[in-house]
């Protein structure tokens, strides 16, 4: 009977114990065995043998060390989140994003690769970028060597600009040779400045514009930009080389119009010479090619007189005659013996055959084919113009539709013209962007010009001005539509045509109202101004049904701005949600009317700071906002909390130290004074530099630049560079062996003089230390001759000894 009564009250209690909700959560399905025993629910940890690869998170790194509580902080392992930032605080402040592991490893905090993450970003770091310091850009860095001891995290990094104008403006407005500022020179460092460069000065200028190659490669930069400007001069050669081109005699440059690019004939390399006129052989003759290469020395072998170069000889070069000639050409229509003769028929040099003009500057084509020789070369074959006016000035002075003198077309024939008979087909090359229905009267010139082509149509309503005016549905004069007709038509015709009412206003082509209307009066029912519109008329809606409906909804009003407010884009679920809007409602503004900032309707209202709290500026007097010239983007400094703080001024981001606590305490450093603001260390603390008395700074003539030898966080511990500068005392033997600078300097009024010999060296136990020393002197400035760095083993040069007389 006992043995049952037991069973049933174990049963009893497992029953409960099923029945019994899991700590551990719902969601846990591992045996309670697993890890409790039945004698107590007392974990052993060292006994359990989970693998934490099982689930979502696998520990890697230090979270192989850290213990299970640290994550797990509720019996519910799941809640859990494998987020870095569900346990480990931003520090960063959201400048970064949360996603840890774009820098860090689960090993170590420490980032080993700065530069390749930053290649990642908007500004990957090159040549003297790669070795800066992070906190010449990030300002709001805190060296962790830094003796301060910061009440917040400044390990913000936030977006900088990334034009090199944004961290180097002080750079360029101090530059003045040459003056930066006077020159106007381009805030684009890299337009002049090798980005690789470690140096702003001239080696590291980026000349690409004007490679400086061949007898270009000069240092000094003077030479070229001789008005001691260096905005960039003209590329052409000639303007440096107009003296070299006028002065040239053989042959005379200037007599002989040669063209001015030097570097047609010209190479780069110093001095003007080897000068080769490559284009005499695509345009006057192959010398430097076929029979003739090679055979002549210089121009005035084929050029005899130095005056005229278009003049040449054929029959002095050559061992020919008369005689010989006439024979050889007997029979050949046209033959002559001169030279324009010999080139007519022997344009390529080639002694054999008779004239191709198929491989002369000038094949023929079209109606040239059948042209007579002599209607164009009507002078001799030497000479004869192979432009289109050079033939046709009387063809296109007879022009009359269009007049091409009246129309000013420019005479090179060929822009509009082939070389069929006729000159037709003709076109005009500027209508090549007309499509659609403007083809078919592309080239019927009298369709759009109507005998005027003075005044040429370039814009649609040049034309079109009738068709704009006469639209009534809508109608374009009313509604002050744009002329410019693109915006909405094709040039395939009227219509269909489109308006961008979904990107600019409110959805009619998308959405619910897509289909719903027939033309754009069913909404603008007043066509002399399309700026006025109506939801409330084209819906079955009624004031009492209306506002029922929206019964609680703040800011509702039953007309159609409202509608249009709270409804943009046309859905009828839903209130409007500023966070949606471009004007997200954050901290006090979440509390505030709309009617507070909407005091003139829905539409048009400003997100501007100051459009609203202009006056809240204008009556700020701690500081004076207007006095001190503070910007009226109110963001600069303030959050969206009621009572406009916390402020922070950003010009102050590089305050540390004891200047913290201040740092946003405006009065206690500018006293009222906004005008005339502190830079300098001394501009604060002059005082503290006038008391000071160990030593006096002012006696001793200390320069005002407190950074020299103090920090931002207090005046001490307090560094100056007496090692490098006189005499080691914070290293070497002296090191802690002294407790104040009056110690060694005893005359406050004048630190030049100093002691060794009072009670720190006693005399009788240093004449002692120094028997048989050649030239000893117990004198102070004896002790620093021997022994200037306070070591004892180094011993007097004699020679280098200055007797106290």
């Amino acid at each position: 009977m006992r043995r049952l009564s037991f069973i049933i009250v174990l049963l009893a209690l497992s029953l409960s114990l099923v029945a019994q909700k899991s700590p551990h959560g719902d969601s846990f399905k591992t045996s309670c065995a697993d890890c409790h025993k039945t004698n107590s629910w007392k974990v052993d940890w060292k006994g359990i043998d989970f693998d934490h690869k099982t689930t979502k998170f696998p520990l890697e790194g230090q979270h192989q060390v850290v213990a299970c509580k640290e994550c797990h902080t509720s019996l519910e392992f799941a809640k859990a989140q494998p987020e870095c930032n569900s346990c480990h605080t931003d520090i960063h402040e959201q400048t970064v994003g949360n996603e840890c592991a774009r820098c860090h490893t689960p090993n170590s905090w420490v980032v080993t690769n700065i530069t390749q993450i930053h290649q990642q970003s908007r500004f990957p770091l090159i040549g003297p970028h790669t070795v800066a310091d992070c906190r010449d850009c990030h300002k709001n860095l805190l060296s962790t060597s830094s003796p301060a001891t910061p009440t917040a995290s400044l390990l913000r990094f936030d977006p900088l600009g990334v034009d090199c104008y944004d961290c180097h403006k002080q750079d360029y407005t101090a530059a003045k040779e040459p003056d930066h500022i006077a020159g106007n020179y381009s805030t684009n460092c890299t337009d002049c400045h090798n980005i690789n460069s470690f140096s702003w000065d001239g080696a590291g200028i980026n000349h690409n514009f004007f490679p400086l190659e061949g007898g270009h490669d000069i240092n000094d930069c003077k030479t070229c930009h001789t008005s001691g400007s260096y905005s960039k001069i003209p590329a052409e050669c000639v303007t440096c080389h107009q003296t070299d081109y006028n002065s040239t005699v053989n042959p005379n440059h200037s007599s002989l119009n040669f063209s001015t690019e030097c570097k047609d004939c010209h190479s780069l390399s110093p001095g003007w010479k080897p000068a080769e006129y490559r284009d005499h052989d695509s345009r006057s003759f192959p010398i430097y090619s076929g029979e003739h290469s090679g055979e002549w020395e210089s121009c005035s072998d084929c050029h005899k007189n130095p005056a005229n170069y278009a003049q040449f000889t054929c029959t002095d070069c050559h061992e020919h005659n008369k005689t010989d000639m006439d024979d050889e050409h007997g029979g050949v229509s046209g033959y002559a013996y001169n030279s324009t003769a010999c080139f007519a028929c022997h344009p390529t040099g080639n002694g054999e055959g008779s004239f191709d003009h198929n491989k002369s500057g000038f094949p023929l084509t079209g109606a040239h084919t059948t042209t007579s020789c002599a209607d164009c070369h009507t002078s001799g074959y030497a000479g004869t113009p192979n432009t289109c006016a050079g033939c046709h000035t009387n063809n296109y002075n007879q022009t009359v539709n269009p007049n091409h003198n009246i129309a000013g077309i420019p005479t090179e024939c060929a822009d509009c013209h082939t070389t069929n008979p006729g000159w037709k087909p003709a076109t005009y090359p500027t209508h090549s962007n007309l499509a659609g229905a403007h083809i078919p009267i592309a080239n019927d010139c009298a369709a759009c010009h109507k005998g005027s082509y003075t005044t040429l149509p370039k814009l649609c309503n040049d034309c079109h001005s009738n068709d704009y005016t006469q639209t009534n549905n809508p109608s374009h004069t009313a509604a002050q539509f744009p002329v410019t007709c693109a915006d909405c038509h094709t040039q395939s015709g009227w219509t269909p045509a489109t308006f961008n009412h979904d990107g600019e206003y409110f959805p009619i082509y998308s959405g619910k109202h897509n289909g719903e209307w027939n033309n754009c009066s069913d909404c603008h029912q007043n066509p002399a101004n399309y700026a006025q519109f109506t939801c409330i008329t084209c819906h079955e809606h009624n004031k009492p049904d209306t506002d029922e409906e929206h019964s609680g909804v703040n800011g509702y009003e039953y007309n159609s701005a409202a509608c249009f407010a709270c409804h943009p884009t046309g859905s009828g679920e839903g209130s409007f949600d500023h966070n949606q809007s471009g004007f997200p409602l954050t901290g006090a503004h979440t509390t505030t009317a709309c009617s507070d900032c909407h005091t003139s309707g829905y539409a048009g209202t400003s997100n501007v700071c100051a459009s609203c709290h202009s006056n809240n500026y204008n009556q700020t007097a701690n500081p004076n906002h207007t006095a001190a010239g503070i910007s009226t983007e109110c963001a600069d400094c303030h959050t969206t909390n009621p009572g406009w703080k916390p402020a922070t001024y950003p010009a102050h981001s590089n305050l540390l130290g004891a200047h913290l606590p201040i740092a946003n305490d405006c009065a206690a450093c500018h006293n009222g004074n906004y005008t005339t603001l502190p830079k300098f260390c001394n501009d604060c603390h002059s005082s503290d530099y006038n008391q000071t008395n160990n030593p006096s700074h002012s006696a001793a003539q200390f320069p005002t630049t407190c950074a020299d030898c103090h920090t931002q966080t207090a005046w001490t511990p307090a560094t100056f560079n007496h090692d490098g500068q006189y005499f080691p005392i914070y290293s070497g033997k002296h090191n802690g062996e002294w407790d104040a600078c009056s110690d060694c300097h005893q005359n406050s009024s004048n630190f030049s003089f100093f002691t060794c010999t009072t009670s720190c060296h006693p005399q009788n136990s240093t004449n002692g230390d120094h028997d048989g020393v050649n030239g000893y002197q117990y004198l102070s400035s004896a002790c620093l001759e021997c022994h200037p760095d306070g070591s004892e083993g180094k011993k007097m040069n004699p020679n280098n000894f200055r007797r106290n007389q």
